[in-house]
């Protein structure tokens, strides 16, 4: 799905002739539309049921649609087109959507505009009116995208209120240009890559970008979530619903009610749990914990992972129809080995960093130090090379990083020194770093290898640092 999501995006940006997507159930509609419309310089697909609309629309780029509101044969309550018109606004929230039907009244106009329609034609449409509408709308629509493109592309280059992205490798262009397009969408994103890649760094700058930037983004690791306060963490609870309950909490849904919230370690929802993860994105209601009362939330997911959520999906660990509401457009981050040009400023900044916050009088890095990081593996990626760095500021005893200050060479060689002479954290530090070099730092062979679980590898990781 999100394979096909992203170069749909970018079609939709150049493509020099406009898209429209008719939907009606009578052929004999579609044929007319499609004599109208074709002179006019508009290409046209055509959809017959509410299921080929969502098809066409998550699998091609178009620039409006003509919904009909009713597919049934004897039904007029225009509740199929309603349904998959809430449905296209909670995906695209400026694409034109023009509603018509024959069954026109005031009360359904309403609520299909209430819903998000850009306009409302009644059968049989006057020909002049409706070209009209479209092209009003759809050069609104371009007009939109140009002015929030303009503004995400703006906004990276002056990095106002934005994490620091260093980034001039050339395996991390796309992910740049992606970044663009996509953050000033409501779109739910999926952030894949290895440990430490900066998943949550793009949440951020995407949440900085978006028009929710003004809220909160609030981040939580549901990985580290027991599975018994789960539901709690995320929806809250009321004074009483369990033992421990002795006031009521609001859950993370809520904090970041009309913000973003970011879901970091997806992969790690227990099955029974992601159950209920996907009712609230579908419906955006939820009940605290202990509470009979629904409650509506309004916000942007996204979410992370170092899994291969595919692959999950096969072995039955998860959930298909989530993963589907997670990835209308993934981003894959690079691991730090394949994009080794990024290493020298990365450095740099995390010593500027480290230097200011501990006072030191530390200014640059020995030519030998940059060549040992250079060659190394980094199995915790950037996370790890921030790790080294604020280490070997607080080790270094002149003006200058050199190798030594590193710590890098026991732990890629870590027979060089004694079992006998090492701490025990010591030797659990080399033994995760290497079975995370060895399984290319996919934490769940790492934890397996090693007879630990998710989460304990986790704990141990954030412990030293990897």
């Amino acid at each position: 799905m999100s394979t096909a999501t992203q170069p749909a995006i970018e079609t939709r940006r150049e493509q020099p002739v406009p898209c429209v997507l008719i939907a009606d159930d009578q052929p004999h509609i579609l044929a007319a539309l499609e004599l109208l419309l074709e002179p006019q310089g508009y290409r046209v697909e055509k959809a017959t049921s509410p299921a080929m609309v969502l098809d066409a629309l998550a699998s091609g780029a178009f620039d409006a649609v003509l919904l009909d509101l009713n597919y049934t044969r004897d039904t007029t309550s225009g509740r199929e087109g309603l349904d998959v018109l809430t449905h296209i606004r909670s995906h695209e929230s400026q694409l034109p959507v023009i509603v018509m039907t024959a069954w026109a009244n005031v009360e359904l106009a309403v609520e299909a505009m209430r819903r998000g329609a850009s306009d409302f034609i009644q059968k049989p449409w006057d020909n002049a009116r409706l070209l009209t509408i479209l092209r009003t709308q759809i050069d609104l629509f371009h007009a939109v995208r140009r002015a929030q493109r303009l503004e995400a592309e703006n906004r990276l280059l002056r990095a106002e209120g934005l994490p620091e992205m260093i980034a001039t490798a050339p395996a991390m262009q796309p992910v740049l240009a992606t970044i663009a397009r996509i953050g000033p969408s409501e779109a739910a994103v999926l952030i894949t890559g290895e440990h430490g890649t900066g998943k949550e760094v793009v949440a951020q700058t995407l949440h900085a970008l978006s028009p929710r930037a003004a809220r909160s983004m609030v981040a939580v690791n549901t990985g580290a979530l027991p599975e018994g306060t789960f539901e709690s963490e995320l929806f809250g609870h009321v004074k009483g619903a369990f033992t421990d309950a002795r006031t009521e909490r609001i859950g993370r849904f809520e904090l970041a009610e009309g913000g973003t919230l970011f879901l970091d370690e997806i992969a790690n929802v227990p099955a029974r749990q992601q159950a209920k993860l996907l009712r609230v994105l579908e419906t955006g209601e939820m009940e605290r914990v202990g509470s009979s009362k629904t409650k509506r939330v309004n916000v942007r997911i996204l979410s992370a992972t170092n899994s291969d959520l595919p692959k999950e999906v096969e072995e039955g660990r998860f959930r298909a129809d989530l993963l589907f509401r997670l990835n209308t457009v993934e981003i894959h981050l690079p691991p730090l080995r394949d994009r080794r040009e990024d290493i020298p400023a990365l450095a740099a900044h995390f010593l500027a960093r480290y230097a200011q916050r501990y006072r030191k009088q530390v200014q640059g890095i020995d030519p030998a130090a940059l060549q040992l990081m250079l060659q190394y593996a980094w199995p915790g990626n950037v996370r790890e090379l921030d790790h080294t760095i604020e280490r070997a500021v607080l080790m270094a005893r002149s003006a200058q990083i050199e190798s030594a200050d590193l710590g890098l060479s026991s732990a890629a060689r870590p027979s060089a020194q004694g079992l006998e002479e090492m701490s025990l954290e010591s030797v659990e530090s080399i033994l995760i770093r290497k079975a995370l070099s060895r399984s290319g730092g996919n934490v769940s062979q790492a934890a397996e290898a090693l007879g630990l679980s998710r989460g304990a590898l986790y704990r141990r990781m954030e412990k030293y640092g990897i």
